[in-house]
């Protein structure tokens, strides 16, 4: 059986017999066209979510991928890649899953399964699993409407996974979940951002608050040099054009995360600074873009770009990627203390 048939065997068996598996994520109202599967270049709301990406994008991934992982895995190492999204639906979310399964294939580094379905997360099914990815999950990706006591289950089965030793990964909208944006009444009211799952923002390090549109070209600074996960990054920084995730200025803090990549804000264009809104502009310039931080005893890395497709096709992106999901299985060690102290 080749490396890829057994990330296939693997997926068949974990996820067989768990109620409502393959079932789509229940979605706002149809509009009148959706893309047909394996449309990629952006995201939709209100159509069946996608889960095959499209063959050429598949092609231009496999080409990226590294030739041989960072560590040596301690043990057969196993993620899961969740790639539910209740709110916007990333197209590049079939194409993230196909990115972890393919890089366990071919460095050995770890085997995967893909779902689609939120019941794959309880405290029973994560025994076997030693990461979760996930692959641009946005809003209450993890509740079930019709059940809270569920919906409770499945939020303690995840924070208990990574504090009781275990990953967590995540990449771009992972961190558009379970926030509020609550606007006053009155003309010129500044909203008021807030998390409705404080545990789950705080464990991936932020929660969204704005972005900088496709394709914005922005210039990335190493925060840390020294550490594994940059390797393949040159120390002066790099270019990329996605869109850029920003996080709620309380929501994210070095006090507790340790920064791997920021935006360049210095060099930013006055322009782009101005597209940032005034009422919730972060006043420290500080925009990460992607870190990692222990939580209990386990390990959590986060990056925020990842919305179109080309990213996914560039060899440096993901090999951080794999790095990263390394760390967060435990196998690849990095400084992770909070960058300001």
């Amino acid at each position: 059986m080749t490396a890829i048939g057994i990330s296939a065997a693997l997926a068949a068996v974990a996820l067989a017999g768990l109620p409502g598996f393959a079932q789509q994520a229940p979605a706002p109202a149809k509009p009148e066209k959706c893309p047909a599967e394996g449309f990629s270049g952006g995201f939709t709301r209100g159509c069946p979510q996608k889960q095959f990406a499209n063959p050429a994008d598949i092609a231009a991934l496999m080409a990226a991928l590294p030739d041989r992982a960072y560590a040596t895995p301690q043990s057969p190492r196993r993620v899961l890649v969740l790639g539910r999204a209740v709110g916007w639906v990333h197209t590049t979310i079939p194409l993230a899953a196909k990115m972890v399964e393919y890089l366990g294939d071919k460095t050995g580094a770890w085997m995967t399964a893909i779902t689609y379905d939120a019941a794959a997360i309880t405290a029973e099914n994560l025994k076997q699993y030693d990461a979760v990815f996930l692959a641009s999950t946005t809003g209450a990706f993890l509740d079930d409407p019709n059940d809270k006591a569920v919906t409770e289950l499945r939020k303690k089965a995840l924070i208990d996974f990574v504090k009781g030793g275990k990953g967590l990964a995540g990449i771009h909208a992972a961190t558009d979940c379970y926030h509020t944006t609550t606007r006053g009444a009155s003309p010129g009211a500044v909203p008021v951002l807030a998390g409705t799952w404080p545990e789950f923002n705080e464990m991936i390090g932020g929660f969204f608050k704005f972005h900088w549109v496709y394709p914005t070209l922005i210039r990335a600074k190493i925060d840390d040099p020294a550490s594994p996960l940059n390797v393949m990054f040159p120390p002066r920084g790099y270019d990329i054009v996605d869109e850029t995730y920003t996080f709620a200025q309380d929501s994210f803090s070095r006090k507790r995360v340790h920064v791997l990549t920021s935006v360049n804000y210095a060099k930013m264009s006055a322009e782009d600074k101005a597209k940032e809104p005034a009422a919730t502009k972060r006043t420290d310039g500080d925009y990460a873009l992607s870190y990692i931080q222990r939580v209990g005893n386990g390990r959590v890395f986060y990056e925020s770009h990842g919305h179109d497709e080309k990213v996914y096709f560039q060899r440096p992106f993901v090999a951080h990627m794999l790095a990263g999901i390394q760390y967060a299985l435990g196998d690849l060690k990095a400084d992770d203390s909070p960058s300001e102290k």
